[in-house]
Order: C-alpha cells, then structure tokens, then sequence
C-alpha cells in the first residue's frame, strides 16, 4: 500500500490484492464511482455505488468500523474522488490502484454480464 500524507490526511492507494484481502475480512466498505451504466454491466459483487457526477463527500459513512476504498475503471475517478473527500475533511481515505481493470487483470471475482441472456452472473 502507498501512502501520501495531505496535510492531516492520508491518502492510500491499494493494489486489488490488498483490497480483495480486505474486503474478504470485512475490513472495508468498497464504494464505485462508475456511472450506474458500468456498474451494471459488471461491478466487485458487494461494492456499493457513488458515482462521480452525484459524489458528496457529506454523505460518507464514518470510518470507525470500516475503510472506505473507492475505486473506479481505472483509478483516475477514484483519485479524484479521494482528493475532493480529503478537501471536505476527511483525513483517512483510500482507492484502488488501476481501478476495476487492475482487479479482473488479477483475476479476482466479480459481477459481469451474461452476453447471450443479458443476465447478471458471477465471474472468476
């Protein structure tokens, strides 16, 4: 994991490995800052959805049980979106380096789309 400190802010950057760790712990709240399109198309099964046209960091859970990890399709929108979080105040915030590209490269399960029915189906 890379930190970069913001003033009184962390800022982490987690690769799929460490998230996928996490988030099977139950350590983190995984948000997607995709558009609705995307994430229904395919999205980390569990991961919430915040796109980044609606994000207001006001409305973020507190994080004293759980991290909140953004990520995005490939870590540009997720940045952003931790960046405006820290600007709002808060000091400990992370994301997903590569985006959902770098989890499906690493071959970790998600929610894609069967292509023949238009069905949501799980993916390995």
């Amino acid at each position: 994991m890379k930190t970069e400190a913001i003033g009184d802010a962390v800022f982490e950057t987690w690769t799929a490995a460490e998230l996928a760790a996490a988030f099977d712990r139950n350590d983190v709240v995984v948000i997607d800052v995709r558009t609705p399109q995307e994430y229904m198309f395919e999205h980390i099964e569990g991961a919430l959805l915040m796109p980044l046209a609606f994000f207001d960091a006001a409305k973020l859970p507190g994080q004293s049980d759980k991290r909140i990890v953004f990520h995005c399709g490939s870590g540009v929108r997720s940045e952003r979106v931790c960046r405006a979080a820290i600007d709002a105040g808060v000091t400990r915030i992370a994301h997903l380096e590569g985006g959902f590209a770098a989890w499906k490269a690493a071959k970790l399960p998600h929610i894609g789309t069967n292509m023949a029915t238009g069905a949501p189906q799980k993916v390995s």
